[in-house]
């Protein structure tokens, strides 16, 4: 089983939570083998309804106490670029796109993810590119 697993942590990012459920962006996923997509989506507002059929599976949750479990399983791993989260899916050696929040000002963020994706650590897009990002 084939799992992508996307966070925003402890924040909200709706325009990323929008743009991986949306219905065109969930056949692309299931396109390119994944089966299941597990959304960690923090304080936002939007909300997809988890289904599962017998070929995909759309899994959703706030929060929970570790990430740990949903990054181990992962075969892939989307985040906000907050340090945490990038932090912990690289400890688990994940492959890792991180999606700049083009929304927020002064964006340290983008500096963070620039500065990894120099090092060879990670991808970073934003929401607009993100599908184009995935493997």
């Amino acid at each position: 089983m084939k799992c992508a697993f996307v966070t925003v942590g402890t924040t909200s990012f709706d325009d990323l939570i929008a743009c991986v459920s949306a219905p065109d962006s969930l056949q692309k996923i299931e396109s390119l083998g994944y089966n299941r997509l597990i959304l960690q989506i923090g304080r936002g507002t939007v909300v997809p309804e988890p289904f599962s059929t017998e070929s995909f599976t759309l899994d959703v949750y706030r929060y929970k106490d570790s990430l740990k479990e949903d990054i181990r399983k992962a075969d892939l791993v989307i985040s906000h670029a907050g340090a945490g989260s990038c932090l912990e899916a690289l400890e688990k050696g994940k492959p890792l796109v991180v999606v700049i929040n083009e929304k927020l000002m002064n964006n340290h963020q983008l500096e963070l993810a620039k500065q990894l994706h120099k090092e060879g650590h990670l991808f970073y897009c934003t929401c607009r590119k993100v599908l184009a990002s995935w493997k």
